[in-house]
């Protein structure tokens, strides 16, 4: 299986990073390379993680420490769409990604 981490992800990585660091660099980097590590693991077995349908078609999850990835197969590719804090609301965040200002408005 290939990996691919889809930019709201890179983001999402970053952000940890970033306000982990405000305590301790040395922990942000550890923990980035942590969750990344973790993004290989899933691609060993992705359809044994939990499935997330109601918040996108074909998304899966796994809780790792306080975060939750989440992640989409698609034949040999397995995409990292976002890796958030558990304390969020991940419902929420979804739908701010699939409410897109329409582009055309009647």
């Amino acid at each position: 299986m290939q990996l691919e981490f889809l930019p709201q992800a890179e983001d999402d990585l970053e952000t940890i990073g970033d306000y982990i660091a405000k305590d301790s660099p040395r922990k942000a980097i550890s923990l980035v390379r942590e969750l990344r590590a973790q993004c290989v693991k899933i691609t060993r077995s992705p359809q044994g993680y939990h499935r997330r349908t109601a918040f996108q078609e074909n998304l899966r999850s796994c809780a790792y420490g306080n975060y939750v990835i989440f992640f989409a197969e698609a034949g040999h590719l397995v995409q990292i769409i976002r890796v958030l804090h558990g304390a969020m609301d991940i419902e929420a965040q979804f739908a701010e990604k699939n409410s897109a200002p329409d582009e055309n408005p009647t």
